[in-house]
């Protein structure tokens, strides 16, 4: 069964040498539940709030599975919240996740995969690994950030059951390694409401013909 095997956010605001002079990149396990609204999770913060967070990117969450997988590239432990992310699930392929598909969480908390997490400098200077931007692109295995259909509380051990796929399948990894015209167009001609964030990726898809 797919569960929620951490559920992070942010532990403190790190110096950073990026515009913003700060990141919230510091995410780190928590006990007992937390409530997740529109935003994301109840005390959580983004320092860059121009390219994180907002309703498209409320919550970010990461699979055990492609952790491990960069535990064995690096040689190095991928704790839950290393890499940022707010949830860290097991037994759910999050790459493989479809653009537009839900998930229940839990009792009550309803969620919708959006886009795929983009690395970027604050990521790398966080990592201190050589080259890590263009080494994590190139492995495939973004994460995917989810926006908040429904508000509820996740906590660890949470169950995760994905309740509503769209046929079009055009997958999170897809989106991230460059989603061609032809598979954006299916999106669009699904007639399912597409957020913002989506859009602006299937526009530059189809732009590009």
């Amino acid at each position: 069964m797919p569960l929620v095997t951490a559920v992070c956010r942010v532990a403190r605001l790190l110096p950073d040498s990026g515009t913003i002079g700060v990141t919230a990149i510091d995410k780190r396990p928590v006990d007992g539940p937390v409530r997740v609204r529109p935003l994301g999770l109840r005390a959580d913060v983004q320092a860059d709030r121009k390219h994180h967070g907002g309703e498209d990117q409320a919550v970010y969450a990461y699979a055990d599975e492609d952790a491990t997988h960069f535990a064995g590239l690096l040689d190095r432990e991928v704790p839950p919240g290393l890499f940022g992310e707010n949830l860290r699930t097991s037994g759910i392929d999050v790459t493989g996740a479809v653009t537009g598909e839900r998930w229940r969480i839990g009792a009550e908390l309803v969620l919708e995969v959006t886009i795929p997490r983009i690395p970027c400098g604050t990521f790398a200077r966080r990592m201190r690994e050589d080259k890590w931007v263009r080494r994590f692109t190139e492995e495939g295995r973004p994460g995917a950030y989810l926006r908040v259909v429904k508000s509820g509380s996740v906590a660890s051990g949470d169950a995760v059951e994905v309740i509503d796929r769209p046929a079009h399948g055009v997958t999170i990894g897809e989106l991230f390694a460059g989603v061609t015209a032809e598979r954006a167009q299916a999106v669009v001609d699904a007639g399912r409401p597409v957020p913002p964030k989506v859009q602006v990726l299937l526009g530059k898809a189809l732009a590009r013909g």
